[in-house]
């Protein structure tokens, strides 16, 4: 990875001076948001999505569907929307959300009009071509000119013939979730065959079936590496959003870091958001868990244990564990993620570089990073526009003194406001 430009406002990581209790709520899942806002768009009726994530990925959600043609009307926090016929010419702005650009081509091909979609410049070195390619085999207009990359277009039709495609998703989840989504409204509906090294993040599919199911679609995924969706309608269905588990990562990082306790309300008894794994790493790691009364309290240990992880169907989760681990007084392991290269930056680089900034013991592997014991410094901890590095930057400083965290404002992607709340959290305050 090359040197970054110089850092962008860095932000000094509140460091606590004792243990902290403290009880926090977050705000709602970005990948149930963004999957309810595209279902609502393709139902057959208005509906409400209630307690959604209002952050810059759901926020471009809303606009390309709006973009489109639907209604997506704020409700007193709920947005209300109303599918609407898409029959016009638009640009659509993906900003750094792989939702946006993974989700949205494949229900253009059922409008009539051209539409342009872009994003930030990294967003043009993300993976987006195997799912360009199956919206082609599939009946979709695409033009990309053969980059299989940001910028294309995708003219639309009106209707898509859909039917059968193989397609390697080894590179993301969201190509497969993606055609899902879109498939009950294709003529023949669509069956998705995926062949190569295995899909990463499964719980991201099952979290797309289990929504379409709730709308009424029928999808076959009885056997290993294909799920096919049936034509028909898609029932329109109001969504109440889990608080995201993936962005409670830090705060209850907090209570395992300062050998305290943290509690996040409103943790759901049963969930698909892979989040919900920090339960047991957690407890590998020396943790106390319990979950009680719809919130999850973590206590810490007065030592972090290190761990040996394969985190396959959990990468978004790797920075904030690999914080931990930094901060652990045993080795760890940490493998099957490489995918992660392809996420907002190579996150694999990434954390190596960083946390070797600080000081840490670090080898990067293909698929991992080994993190052994070692004396940590304050430094400049940088993110690369990224929102996970960012939270890997403020777990450090809860242990090290004197961490600067670079643009910690990118957190706003699935965070508003994450700043404020972090110090809150670690400094106590009303409300904490």
């Amino acid at each position: 990875m090359s040197e970054p430009a110089p850092p962008l406002d860095p932000w000094p990581a509140p460091r606590p001076v004792a243990p902290v209790d403290r009880v926090v709520s977050l705000p709602g899942s970005k990948s149930l948001t963004n999957r309810a806002l595209l279902l609502a768009a393709l139902a057959d009726g208005p509906s409400v999505v209630r307690r959604p994530l209002r952050s810059r990925d759901t926020l471009l959600m809303a606009a390309a569907l709006g973009s489109l043609g639907t209604g997506v009307e704020d409700r007193d926090g709920d947005w209300q929307v109303t599918p609407q016929a898409w029959d016009r010419d638009a640009d659509v702005d993906c900003g750094l959300a792989g939702t946006v650009m993974r989700f949205v081509p494949p229900v253009v091909g059922l409008a009539r009009g051209t539409v342009r979609f872009d994003g930030d410049p990294h967003m043009r070195l993300r993976p987006v071509g195997p799912m360009l390619a199956a919206l082609t085999a599939l009946g979709v207009d695409v033009a990309d000119g053969g980059r299989g990359a940001l910028p294309f277009d995708v003219r639309g039709a009106g209707s898509v013939p859909g039917g059968t495609v193989t397609i390697d998703a080894s590179a993301s989840s969201q190509f497969v979730s993606a055609l899902l989504l879109a498939g009950a409204r294709y003529d023949r509906g669509v069956d998705v065959r995926h062949v190569g090294k295995p899909v990463p993040s499964l719980p991201h599919i099952e979290m797309t079936v289990q929504m379409l199911r709730r709308h009424g679609v029928e999808v076959d995924d009885a056997d290993a590496n294909r799920w096919a969706v049936a034509p028909g309608p898609v029932a329109a269905v109001d969504h109440h959003i889990e608080p995201d588990l993936s962005n409670a990562a830090p705060f209850l990082a907090l209570g395992a870091a300062t050998g305290g306790r943290v509690t996040v309300r409103d943790w759901p008894a049963e969930t698909t958001q892979p989040g919900d794994e920090l339960r047991e790493v957690l407890t590998l790691m020396g943790c106390e868990v319990v979950h009680r009364d719809g919130d999850l309290t973590v206590s810490g240990p007065d030592r972090l244990q290190g761990v040996d992880l394969d985190l396959h169907d959990v990468g978004e989760l790797t920075p904030a564990i690999a914080a931990l681990c930094a901060l652990a007084d045993s080795p760890s392991h940490l493998r099957g993620v490489a995918h992660i290269r392809g996420h907002e930056t190579d996150r694999l680089t990434a954390l190596a570089t960083e946390l070797g900034r600080l000081g840490a013991d670090v080898t990067e592997h293909d698929d991992g990073l080994t993190i052994r014991p070692a004396p940590l410094h304050g430094a400049t901890f940088r993110t690369y526009a990224d929102h996970r590095m960012a939270h890997a930057g403020v777990i450090l400083g809860l242990a090290v003194d004197d961490v600067l965290v670079e643009d910690v404002a990118t957190t706003a992607k699935t965070f508003p406001d994450f700043a404020a709340a972090w110090s809150l959290a670690v400094h106590g305050g009303a409300g904490s």
